[in-house]
């Protein structure tokens, strides 16, 4: 069996950053999927499962009602890794496209309080799973130490 893509990336030279991870056509629409990457693999703790699952719903709500990218936004979800998050938009992007609207999202994560959405036993199969403030260090750690002055090395996967 062959490899699939993302287990032909090197893994130890990848950095925190924003990646396309890949690009399909889906009947004739391009698919772009983005791999957010917010640890350092094999270098740094993982994020735990609480932290992961509220970014993940706070993550996912904002980009359902965003204004441009709601509409197009197929999937965000985990790593199973738990070293960061799949994206998956509806279109042909670069990971350049898509910094402002990550920066959006992570500010907005990072700033969130009150009460996670679908954090409720009727809303999610696993709702006692949540750290919010634990969710807000890792946005605004990946926020300030990747996105704010990110480089062409954070947006191409290694060589």
């Amino acid at each position: 069996m062959e490899k699939i893509t993302s287990f032909t990336i090197d893994h130890i030279k990848l950095v925190p950053g924003l990646y396309v991870s890949r690009k399909d056509m889906v009947g004739d629409y391009p698919v772009t999927t983005f791999d957010i990457r917010m640890t350092n693999p094999n270098e740094e703790p993982v994020m735990n499962t609480a932290e992961m699952h509220t970014i993940e719903h706070l993550a996912a709500t904002f980009l359902r009602n965003h204004a441009e990218y709601g509409k197009k936004t197929l999937y965000f979800g985990p790593m199973g890794c738990r070293t960061g998050f799949y994206l998956l938009l509806s279109g042909d992007y670069e990971s350049k496209d898509i910094v402002p609207l990550m920066k959006e999202m992570f500010t907005f994560i990072a700033d969130f309080e009150g009460e996670v959405p679908g954090a409720a036993a009727k809303d999610c199969g696993n709702y006692l799973d949540m750290n919010l403030p634990m969710a807000r260090y890792c946005a605004k750690k990946y926020l300030n130490e990747v996105l704010e002055n990110i480089t062409e090395k954070q947006l191409v996967y290694p060589e």
